[in-house]
């Protein structure tokens, strides 16, 4: 039998807010044990996720781009806007400074096999579910997944 994504999501995840400090974020994802938070503003409405990539910038840092100067002017290697923007995830403070914007969602009523395809096709590790007017309502696991799996076995 075909299950959906809401058969097999975790329902109601802990979410984070743009203004919430970084600290409290790795808390919760160290106390949790799970990999990424969505963020979502004060309506609810997903606007970013948060996930252990995003805050390995925070302990690996940034290299600056490669240059070479001709008379007076700077001409760059790799793009100076990717550095800052890197820079900011290295530095920043809060949970906004550092998530990644604009995540990959899914609707509770497509098809599993179809959430499993996107995260296998974009290497995601797990794909917020959300509702017609942009509503969290779970999130979808590699984890949830290969549960499912198992219990499908069994």
């Amino acid at each position: 039998m075909l299950k959906n994504v809401s058969e097999v999501m975790t329902s109601n995840p802990i979410t984070v807010k743009t203004d919430t400090p970084l600290r409290e974020a790795i808390k919760i994802l160290a106390e949790k044990r799970i990999s990424g938070l969505p963020v979502v503003d004060d309506a609810g409405h997903l606007i970013g996720i948060i996930s252990e990539t995003d805050l390995m910038w925070q302990q690996a840092g940034v290299t600056p781009p490669a240059y070479f100067m001709i008379f007076d002017s700077v001409i760059y290697l790799k793009n100076p806007i990717e550095y800052e923007r890197e820079l900011h995830k290295a530095l920043g403070q809060t949970v906004g400074e550092v998530m990644s914007q604009k995540p990959i969602t899914i609707s509770p009523d497509k098809p599993l096999r179809e959430a499993a395809k996107i995260m296998r096709d974009r290497k995601i590790h797990r794909l917020p579910v959300v509702d017609d007017s942009e509503q969290i309502v779970g999130i979808l696991s590699l984890g949830d997944i290969i549960r499912d799996m198992a219990q499908v076995e069994s």
